[in-house]
């Protein structure tokens, strides 16, 4: 499994077992940069630590913030595909690159996590 591909299954791991997701953010929201497929991601991680380092990255007024698992599932990630993006998860590295998912991707390999047996039947489960 790649880099990109073990952080994104840690990603679903551990936000169905703490049940919190981490984000950055300043005064004027989140950073929704361009992904290599030229589409707009939200970047999500899954531990406060991994968020702190996208800050320490990124820099300038950032910093770290978190929300309920459930008001991500309900609120978040609904707006994320009302405004066409799609959900960055646990990006690392020097340039905070990792995979991206569709929100149907995002939720179906959510609830294989949380092994609610619930899946999207219009988009492939992604990589």
């Amino acid at each position: 499994m790649s880099q990109s591909g073990s952080q994104a299954a840690a990603f679903f791991n551990e936000v169905a077992r703490h049940q919190v997701v981490w984000y950055t953010r300043n005064d004027q929201g989140s950073p929704a940069p361009m992904t290599s497929s030229g589409s707009r991601a939200m970047p999500y991680w899954s531990s406060k630590a991994r968020a702190q380092r996208a800050v320490e990255v990124w820099g300038g007024d950032l910093r770290v913030a978190s929300m309920t698992l459930q008001k991500w599932r309900d609120e978040d990630l609904p707006q994320l595909a009302e405004e066409g993006l799609r959900a960055g998860i646990n990006w690392t590295g020097p340039r905070l690159t990792g995979w991206d998912f569709t929100v149907a991707e995002t939720l179906n390999r959510l609830d294989q996590a949380l092994g609610t047996g619930r899946f999207a039947k219009d988009e492939p489960a992604g990589p």
